[in-house]
């Protein structure tokens, strides 16, 4: 069995043939968690998952890039959006946690900070992350009161989301419980992200080449019992797949962990699925 810990196929990439992706998926004996980007794909990830007695479960967040700034323009993502909308979204704390009162939710996200589109000047930026910031806080809030762990999203802003996560465990005097999503920083940052007793996600971007970040070495050093596997489908479909990405290509993932870590596939689907059911409480 193998979990995918992390698609998005409550996105419009999946609109025509949604059903039959997560069938071939069940029949395949891989889980699966649709996880939010704002409130709609948040929603839909929940009606997915009623449909279904195990197998799907959803995650419930604000992403970064879909919070009202404006101070950035928005980028219009076919794959991610059902209709044509530019609009910014205002965080709406009530609705986001009626919508997590689900059963089938199983994690607040993806939430975070992400640096990649920002306002060219130095006054606007710093508007723009403490935007962020305070959102990120305001949904970390959420996930404490609802005692349900987060799904991190962290795009060239690992130093100030470890600082934010460091402040927050001095604050509350608790340790929050959730997964670095795709983590691309670099081993030092792996190291303060596990022993604040997170788990690090991989997916497809474990076959690219990024300048000054080593994700073999990354594989090697951290335990398999902190690592879960996941897609980010519709996106980084792993090699030797091409084009759109599914929650079956995550077998592709597990053999490439396994190659580096020199165990067998078997091990990497029986220890990331049970670190999946764990956090997740599945």
């Amino acid at each position: 069995m193998l979990f995918d810990t992390h698609a998005h196929l409550n996105f419009a990439a999946y609109k025509d043939d949604r059903n039959e992706v997560i069938k071939r998926a069940l029949d395949n004996n891989v889980w699966l968690i649709n996880v939010g980007s704002k409130y709609e794909t948040s929603k839909r990830a929940v009606e997915i998952a009623q449909n279904y007695e195990q197998g799907v479960w959803a995650a419930v967040g604000l992403h970064p890039i879909h919070l009202e700034t404006q101070l950035v323009k928005i980028k219009v993502d076919p794959e991610e959006i059902q209709q044509f909308q530019t609009a910014e979204e205002e965080f709406n704390y009530q609705k986001y946690k009626e919508l997590a009162g689900s059963e089938k939710v199983v994690a607040i996200g993806e939430i975070g900070l992400d640096y990649y589109y920002k306002p060219k000047t130095k006054r606007k930026l710093e508007l723009f992350k403490e935007k962020q910031k305070e959102v990120f806080e305001v949904q970390l809030k959420l996930a404490r009161e609802l005692n349900l762990p987060v799904i991190f999203h962290c795009r060239m802003a690992h130093d100030d989301l470890l600082k934010i996560l460091k402040e927050q465990r001095v604050k509350n005097k608790e340790r929050l419980k959730g997964v670095i999503h795709c983590f691309t920083g670099k081993w030092k940052q792996a190291e303060e992200y596990l022993e604040m007793g997170f788990y690090i996600g991989f997916n497809g971007i474990i076959f690219k080449n990024i300048e000054g970040i080593d994700f073999q070495e990354n594989i090697r050093k951290i335990p398999l019992d902190r690592i879960l596997i996941e897609t980010d489908c519709p996106y980084l479909t792993p090699l030797p797949k091409t084009g759109r990405n599914e929650p079956l290509y995550i077998k592709y993932v597990a053999k490439k962990i396994a190659e580096l870590k020199e165990v067998s596939f078997e091990e990497v689907a029986r220890v990331t699925t049970e670190n999946a059911r764990k956090l997740f409480r599945i």
